[in-house]
This record gives C-alpha cells, sequence and structure tokens, in this order.
C-alpha cells in the first residue's frame, strides 16, 4: 500500500511541476512580447484570424494522465525496491 501512495504522489508532483512550469513559460512569453504595430497594418485581414489565448483540453485527459503516470511510478519504486532487497542479500 505504501507503494500506491507514494506513486500516488510522484504523479501529483509531476503534474503539479508540468502546469507550474506551463504558467511559467506563458508569463516569460507574456513579458517578453513586444507587439509590431506597425507591420500588422500591412496584413489587417489577417488580424482578426491571429487571436488566440491558449488552448483547453478534456479534463478526463488530464485523469487519464495521472493514472498512467501513477502507474510508471508505481512500477518505477516497485522495480527499484526489488533490486536493491535483491542486492541486501
Amino acid at each position: 500500500m505504501k507503494t500506491v501512495i507514494q506513486a500516488i504522489m510522484s504523479s501529483i508532483i509531476i503534474h503539479v511541476t508540468y502546469m507550474v512550469a506551463m504558467m511559467v513559460v506563458g508569463y516569460i512569453n507574456t513579458r517578453n512580447y513586444k507587439p509590431d504595430i506597425e507591420g500588422a497594418w500591412e496584413k489587417v485581414e489577417m488580424l482578426q484570424n491571429e487571436v488566440a489565448f491558449g488552448k483547453s483540453s478534456s479534463p478526463f485527459l488530464y485523469l487519464l494522465t495521472f493514472i498512467v503516470v501513477a502507474v510508471i511510478c508505481g512500477w518505477i519504486i516497485f522495480s527499484y525496491k526489488m533490486l536493491v532487497s535483491k542486492q541486501v542479500l
């Protein structure tokens, strides 16, 4: 049971780290953005199609990735424990 809890905690840490990293990258991109206002007026017809603030995905995708990462982490933890226990003997 301890391996399952460790796998779930590892999955939570990986997902939180990924989401925080994506937010930091978005913040840095926003801070460093310098619009080219003069050049933008040359192609006015394209401006209306270029407005986008990100994408959204299904919450079930996050649940699926959470479960898959937890299973992978559990397999890694279990394999590591088996290797360590064989080396002690």
